[in-house]
């Protein structure tokens, strides 16, 4: 089911090379166990995005959304219980979707191979297939990861990526997780999948330093449309708007020419020209001439994001339904 690129003998070796730095994970760990899995067939992505294509940029949200808060342990799929607010009911995770698909791929891989496949794997290789079913590029996904017992909806509020942080805030998160400011540029190009609700870039739009103005790093025009979706800086939430006009289903290098031209969605986004080394690479994936160069290094950069603070061993548990701990 993978769209070939020109890049993928390039994605191939690069990202072997990082997959071989995660000791405790192996390509092939459930070759004996779970085979299915491992070849990215026994889950039904292709029926899920088939029948709703814009979930490709919510699952892959979902899984940056695990892996920047406690590592890549499936604990923004818990829900809340006992009085614990868990991870998927903090404030900049209010608006994430695909739960219910994870569940539903989670059942699949549960009754072929029960006990024995982790949420955690499951959302990595969702993530994976949502990109390749997007027209974007594949890489082999190290395998082997324990499911968390852990979620808490204030570490998610203290440790995710802010739409509205700066490079520097961004990168000091980024560098938490072992991630530089390459990966920081690379992953934010998965911004050309999905869309955002109005109170995540309303900001910018109005009174954005208290004198009932705009962003100035924004493009006036850009402005003028976002402010007829998003009419207020308390308009609802139901009000979206595609984060990659026109391609927000699609994979691709789109995102980076809208940077370029100031009309990134989030001012995350427009902070990206800010920094010397996170504006060379916005500006060149921008000129449409590197494609394959941006493929590969998105696959690099989604590996070594999907090795963050993984419980391995007998760490953790294999959790039998995604939403609750054994």
């Amino acid at each position: 089911m993978a769209i070939v690129t020109k890049a993928w003998c390039v994605v191939v070796v690069v990202v072997a090379a990082v997959v071989a730095a995660a000791d405790q994970l192996r390509v092939d760990y459930y070759s004996e166990t779970c085979p299915d899995v491992e070849a990215g067939g026994g889950g039904g992505m292709e029926e899920i995005i088939g029948a709703a294509p814009s979930l490709a940029g919510p699952l892959l949200r979902l899984h940056f959304h695990d892996c920047f808060v406690r590592g890549c342990d499936a604990s923004v799929l818990l829900s809340s219980s006992g009085g614990n607010v868990a991870e998927r009911d903090a404030k900049p995770n209010k608006s994430l979707r695909g739960f219910g698909s994870v569940e539903r791929v989670k059942a699949r891989v549960e009754a072929a191979c029960p006990g024995t496949v982790s949420c955690a794997d499951v959302l990595t290789l969702m993530a994976r297939d949502a990109v390749v079913l997007a027209r974007g590029p594949t890489w082999p996904v190290a395998l082997g990861r324990r499911d968390g017992r852990v979620s808490s909806a204030d570490e998610a509020s203290a440790h995710l990526p802010p739409a509205d942080g700066g490079v520097q805030a961004l990168a000091t998160i980024f560098a938490s997780n072992g991630l530089d400011l390459k990966d920081l540029a690379v992953l934010s190009g998965a911004h050309t999948l999905g869309t955002a609700h109005c109170p995540s870039y309303a900001a910018r739009l109005y009174n954005f330093t208290g004198k009932n103005d705009a962003d100035p790093s924004l493009d006036s025009e850009y402005a003028d449309k976002l402010r007829s979706r998003c009419k207020s800086a308390a308009d609802g939430a139901g009000m979206i708007s595609e984060m990659d006009p026109g391609s927000y289903k699609t994979f691709d290098t789109s995102y980076y020419r809208h940077v370029a031209k100031r009309r990134g969605l989030f001012y995350s986004d427009a902070a990206l020209l800010s920094d010397a080394t996170t504006r060379e690479y916005v500006q060149r994936i921008a000129t449409g001439k590197f494609d394959g160069e941006f493929f590969a290094d998105f696959a690099v950069s989604m590996a070594k994001m999907g090795n963050v603070g993984v419980l391995t061993g007998d760490e953790g548990e294999i959790r039998k339904k995604c939403y609750v701990i054994n």
